[in-house]
């Protein structure tokens, strides 16, 4: 089964206080053959990139509505006049509060729901194949 692969480079930005940030590259990925997961790799000052991975649903509702709970919030926001989506990231290694511009995230988020469409991820998971072959035997 062929896969397919939807990535974004964009520069999010690290809040440290209301008054200052830092800049932060970023990779949006998201992979047709594990459909319900958004992947951001932050491009920090470490040798490797920072990994997260959380439910594509919940950045999508993000752009629009404060949501999530727990490890991933996301909500909208505006910052110097400019439409953001924030998200507090927090694990047992510390917390972290990033900015990132909503066209571009919307941008990207329209190419992965034309991907998969919302609805559709389980059916490529391959799992009634699977089922199907399981029941066969």
């Amino acid at each position: 089964m062929h896969h397919t692969v939807v990535e974004r480079e964009l520069e999010m930005k690290l809040v440290l206080s209301p008054e200052r940030s830092v800049p932060v590259p970023a990779r949006l990925t998201y992979r047709s053959d594990d459909p319900f997961a958004v992947h951001v790799a932050f491009h920090t000052d470490s040798e490797q990139p920072v990994h997260w991975t959380f439910a594509r649903e919940l950045l999508v509702e993000g752009v629009f509505r404060p949501c999530g709970h727990g490890d991933v919030r996301a909500w909208p926001a505006k910052a110097q006049g400019r439409s953001v989506v924030l998200m507090a990231l927090s694990s047992p290694d510390g917390e972290a509060l990033l900015e990132a511009p909503i066209p571009q995230v919307s941008a990207w988020l329209e190419r992965t729901l034309t991907v998969v469409p919302p609805g559709t991820e389980g059916e490529q998971l391959g799992l009634d194949d699977a089922l199907d072959q399981l029941l066969a035997q």
